[in-house]
């Protein structure tokens, strides 16, 4: 595909698509229904969250052990759900990066840094990547089966109170298509409190080295920042749900950083067929830091005013805003 239709380069190799950063019609002042229920099934459900749900579906269906497997701790079936999240993460991860990275199948088309990840002194092993994938490995994956086995104990145990598909049918839909927007929130508040100076420096600024991300870099984050991150799945502790819920929840914390994080607009699916990664307004946030704490249906940035949808007015206003913090703009 020539991305040149649908975007511009710069003379420093950034690549800026016309269309810019925004959010889904949910919360706009004039109710279009048909603009809603064309951004709700090929927005909010397609591509990605229906990917996400299917495949949480199909892990519970196929690869989760049962209650009465998981109604007492045992080293088997925490090793093997382990093992599960491991290879997920090596698949899923792996499939973007090689594609993308390593084969470089649509070279550097919708690329907003045009640069590649490099070596560098200022990551771990001196290199993002293997920065990048040891943090996913050796912190995301085992606190994501942490929280998962934790959570299968609780419903395993009566400790929460589990919905049944034979009684509760309209509910356990309704969840399902709510958890997107509950991540939104639970991943905006978090996102704001580490940015705070504190635990940006000691905490976030891991993850902020990727200024150019990769798909790695979706879960490259502190260990402190793994724990925070994960705990929205949490709220199935409390809330009367079923255990396909809180793995919605879980499969969408891990699965969605990846087209967030890969650097690309669009992944090519042939000469004429691209599919939208939807990550403009989080690189925007990688490229600026003070931006965009927030992507998707929910408006926070906008509400809050740190919203930048990549146009020069955006830009003029974020540095106006910073420069009356004394904090330094990037260009």
């Amino acid at each position: 595909m020539d991305d040149t239709l649908y975007g511009t380069r710069t003379a420093k190799g950034e690549w800026t698509p016309h269309r810019r950063a925004s959010y889904g019609p949910l919360f706009d002042r004039q109710f279009n229904l048909g603009r809603l229920l064309r951004w709700f099934l090929h927005g909010y459900l397609l591509p990605w969250n229906a990917l996400y749900a299917g495949a949480a579906v199909i892990l519970y269906a196929f690869t989760t052990p049962s209650t009465a497997t998981t109604r007492t701790f045992a080293v088997g079936w925490i090793a093997y759900l382990l093992a599960r999240n491991l290879a997920i993460v090596l698949a899923w991860y792996g499939l973007f990066h090689w594609w993308l990275y390593r084969r470089k199948a649509q070279d550097a088309r919708f690329k907003y840094n045009a640069r590649w990840p490099r070596e560098s002194k200022r990551f771990t092993f001196g290199s993002q990547t293997r920065e990048n994938v040891f943090w996913t490995l050796a912190s995301g994956v085992p606190i994501w089966t942490a929280y998962e086995i934790v959570t299968l104990w609780l419903f395993a145990n009566g400790h929460v109170h589990m919905l049944q598909w034979s009684r509760h049918p309209v509910w356990i839909v309704l969840i399902m298509l709510l958890i997107p927007l509950w991540r939104e929130v639970h991943f905006y508040w978090v996102h704001r409190l580490i940015h705070t100076p504190f635990l940006y420096k000691k905490v976030h600024a891991l993850h902020h080295r990727n200024t150019n991300p990769g798909p790695w870099s979706g879960l490259s984050m502190h260990p402190i920042e793994h724990i925070a991150y994960y705990s929205a799945a949490a709220i199935h502790w409390i809330i009367p749900a079923h255990p396909i819920h809180a793995l919605y929840e879980l499969v969408h914390l891990t699965m969605s950083p990846v087209p967030g994080h890969s650097g690309f607009e669009k992944i090519e699916l042939g000469e004429d067929a691209a599919i939208d990664t939807g990550c403009l307004n989080h690189y925007l946030h990688h490229k600026y830091f003070e931006v965009n704490y927030a992507d998707g249906a929910i408006p926070f940035d906008r509400w809050f005013g740190s919203f930048h949808d990549g146009s020069p007015e955006a830009h003029a206003a974020m540095k106006k805003r910073l420069a009356a913090r004394n904090v330094p703009a990037a260009d």
